[in-house]
């Protein structure tokens, strides 16, 4: 019934302008709105919607990862844009959040401004 569908993904946030800044601004991604509602444009062709929630609630999970070749740089680069990475109890991240050898590559988690969890993954 949905193989040919072009599905996408979506989440909610508790500020548009907001989301909008940080998304476009801060991680540079391309984004669109239109009534009221955000479009991520993220390369592959993949949307992400991204609508505002009056009783918005952060995802408890990482909602979006962001695949990158080198995640000390990416790490780097954030932190410099305002950005403050996670640290999580019981995982071996170091100094800068970044967890290296927990049975995966390496991946460092940040919020955005509705609290929504993400990371950035060294693939």
């Amino acid at each position: 019934m949905f193989g040919t569908t072009k599905a996408f993904s979506g989440f909610s946030v508790n500020d548009i302008a907001a989301a909008r800044r940080f998304y476009g601004e801060t991680l540079g991604l391309r984004v669109s709105e239109e009534h009221g509602m955000l479009t991520l444009h993220i390369e592959g062709g993949a949307d992400i919607l991204v609508y505002p929630k009056e009783n918005h609630a952060p995802a408890t999970f990482t909602i979006l990862n962001f695949p990158v070749e080198d995640i000390d740089k990416a790490v780097e680069e954030l932190t410099g844009r305002g950005v403050r990475f996670e640290r999580y109890e019981g995982f071996a991240q170091d100094a800068r959040g970044v967890l290296r050898g927990g049975g995966g590559p390496p991946i460092a988690w940040f919020t955005d401004p509705a609290g929504n969890v993400l990371s950035v993954i060294e693939l």
